[in-house]
């Protein structure tokens, strides 16, 4: 059995207020890209995992600890095309993991389990969850309260990854560092993002697209900032940070678009270059109530 593992943007991503237990609730528009991973699981006499990428073909890859969640004795053998870059703000070890988890719950493992998938998914991390919905989702919590968006419109992106990499821990440390305001849900960008999407209305979505890392970071990493400001001297009217970074991303609304900044971008080859689009979902579509 091969599953597809799709990126991730945030077109929003409000970081709310600091928890007890240490972790942050979080607002968040998301959705998948057509840029993946694969995953392939066949039957074995024994455990067996494999990737395409050396560094990451041990037993701290989220894949093998998906395995063993879902079962210590699976005899599988798994292997995982990487092409999502890491280390990113894209989700890749996070869909890897959903991936995992959709491939059991289909039959790849040779048998169906009883478990609580989405506890399953949150226990292996916190956007887990939200890519077991293979559409957009408003995520919300710690990224258990997933409520998907159904079909997305066919828009086109450029996925920037500089060369650098951002600690996540430090990320949320620049934000606890400010005063933020209260953020009620009834005024939510991401609840007005998620309506704007289903409507298909681009200039509404692009209006609304925010993220609270975007400024800090971009203000104490210089790649990410030389390649937000390369984009929009390409001819990108909207460029994003995706997640805690450091991948960031323009929007539009067809390839040729993408493909024109694309070919204008002075940027350097270690900045790598992903043109993609919204991944093909279904066309269920949730409600926000």
């Amino acid at each position: 059995m091969k599953v597809s593992a799709p990126a991730k943007i945030n077109l929003t991503l409000e970081v709310l207020q600091r928890r007890d237990d240490g972790y942050h609730s979080l607002r968040s528009l998301m959705v998948p890209l057509a840029l993946a991973d694969e995953l392939a699981v066949e039957p074995d006499a024994s455990f067996r995992f494999a990737c395409n990428d050396a560094g990451l073909a041990d037993d701290a890859n989220l894949v093998v600890r998906a395995c063993r969640a879902v079962d210590p004795q699976a005899l599988v053998a798994v292997s995982l095309d990487k092409r999502i870059p890491t280390q990113a703000g894209l989700g890749g070890g996070s869909s890897d993991a959903a991936s995992t988890l959709l491939a059991a719950m289909r039959g790849a493992f040779g048998r169906q389990y009883a478990h609580d998938w989405i506890a399953l998914a949150r226990s292996l991390g916190s956007d887990v969850p939200f890519f077991l919905a293979e559409s957009g989702a408003l995520v919300e919590g710690t990224g258990e309260r997933v409520v998907p968006v159904g079909a997305l419109p066919p828009w086109h992106v450029l996925v920037v990854k500089p060369p650098v990499a951002v600690s996540t821990a430090a990320a949320y440390a620049l934000l606890d560092a400010q005063p933020r305001p209260s953020r009620p849900r009834n005024a939510s960008v991401s609840l007005q993002a998620l309506a704007a999407l289903q409507r298909g209305a681009f200039s509404e979505v692009e209006r609304l697209l925010c993220n609270d890392f975007n400024d800090p970071i971009a203000g104490t990493a210089e790649p990410i900032a030389r390649a937000l400001d390369a984009l929009r001297a390409a001819g990108a009217t909207n460029a994003m940070l995706s997640g805690s970074g450091s991948a960031v991303y323009t929007l539009a609304r067809d390839a040729a678009t993408i493909g024109a900044i694309a070919a204008r971008l002075t940027l350097d080859a270690s900045f790598l270059r992903f043109p993609t689009r919204f991944a093909n979902t279904p066309a269920w579509r949730g409600s926000i109530a």
